[in-house]
Parts: C-alpha cells; structure tokens; sequence
C-alpha cells in the first residue's frame, strides 16, 4: 500500500474487525478516519445493476468531475476489465479477502494517472454480500485531475491480502490467476508468467499485469 489514506483506512478496518473477518457498518466512526474520508466511498449491491456508489468521498468524485453516488462501480473499467472486477469483488464479499488493486485512468484527451484501489469486506446485517468498503486514491495528482474527468480506466496491478489466514495463500493464487485469465492484455510487457519483484516482493508477470500473490496482511 502506497498512499497514506489506503494504510489508513486498512488499518482501521483491520482494527474495528477484531476477531471477526468484517466489521458491521455501524461499526464505522467517519471521525476516526478523516485524513482518509475525502477518498473513501462504500459500496452497496444493487440486484439490477450489480454494485453501485452508496457513498463516495469528495476528492474521489472531484477526480471524476461527478457525483458518484448512484453509479455503478463496474461501469467505471474498460469493458475488458469488468469480469475481473466482478471476481476480485466476489473474493472481497464471499472469502473476506482484500483486495488492492492498481489502474492507470485515461481522460477523453488521452492524458494519464495512475489510482491506488482497496476493496474491503463490510457486513450489513450480518451478511458481507451487499456492501464493501473502499478507497481510490491517485498516486499523483496533476494539475489538471480534477478538470478533465476520467472516462477509462485499466487494470495494471493487483494483491490480494487475507488478512489472518496464511491457509488461504493457495486460494489467493486461484483466485489472482482467475483474475488474469479473465483480462485481454494489451502492451509490450513481460513474457507470461515471468517472475519480477513488485516494491520489494515477489510477483509474476502477465504482460502488463503485476500478480503479487496473497498472504498475512
């Protein structure tokens, strides 16, 4: 985790859980976490739309040039990211993994900036299939984000943590493999499945995707 507002919020999900894989919503004090909440957003299922913004921080939405409350969250990633998307979110709601993900956001006139993504297990009611909690920070910020909205973006890295299980690595391998099956790569990267080092760790190369595989967080 690169940004400071994603260790934050990881930090503070991981202690209101407790013993527990999620926290409750309830749970959430937005006071205890303010150097992150401008980035911060939660997710809720929609049963017609898939999941969608239930709220959405302020820098997060200035990013976009829009109000993201309301909006499905799978439509923000190119069209080839979507499945992806769709499986690292099934692991975050259904397994209680988390999951980091990197992207590269494009504006309509081509110009570029990279996000840093954590997606987290929340339960409503008891349950963690309806809601997840998150951030999206930008590694950088040029001086015209904020100006030009983002209206593509792709998939560039991705690490999934379980945060108390060393059993579930194997999972975390099945599940990030799926990941990259499921993308159609484009670029000039590494050959398939070359090993490389990712800020300091082990990972595997799949053309221009990073896959760190999961562990202790």
């Amino acid at each position: 985790m690169q940004k400071t507002s994603t260790r934050a919020l990881y930090e503070y999900w991981n202690t209101i859980r407790g013993s527990r894989s999620a926290p409750e919503r309830k749970d959430i004090d937005p006071t205890k976490i303010r150097e992150s909440l401008a980035n911060t957003f939660i997710l809720e299922l929609d049963e017609s739309e898939g999941f969608s913004f239930r709220l959405a921080g302020s820098h997060l939405c200035t990013s976009y040039c829009r109000e993201l409350k309301g909006r499905s969250f799978s439509r923000l990633w190119h069209e080839r990211d979507v499945d992806a998307i769709d499986t690292l979110i099934r692991a975050v709601t259904e397994d209680h993994a988390v999951a980091l993900v990197t992207f590269q956001g494009t504006t309509a006139i081509h110009t570029k900036v990279s996000f840093e993504t954590i997606l987290m297990p929340l339960r409503h009611n008891g349950s963690t299939h309806t809601r997840l909690l998150g951030a999206m920070t930008a590694m950088e910020e040029p001086y015209w984000l904020g100006v030009q909205p983002i209206m593509e973006q792709r998939i560039t890295g991705l690490r999934l943590i379980w945060p108390d299980d060393v059993e579930y690595q194997d999972s975390a391998r099945e599940v990030a493999t799926k990941v990259v099956n499921e993308v159609e790569f484009s670029g000039s990267a590494a050959p398939f499945g070359m090993p490389a080092t990712v800020y300091g760790r082990s990972a595997r190369r799949y053309a221009h995707l990073a896959v760190i595989d999961g562990g202790r967080g």
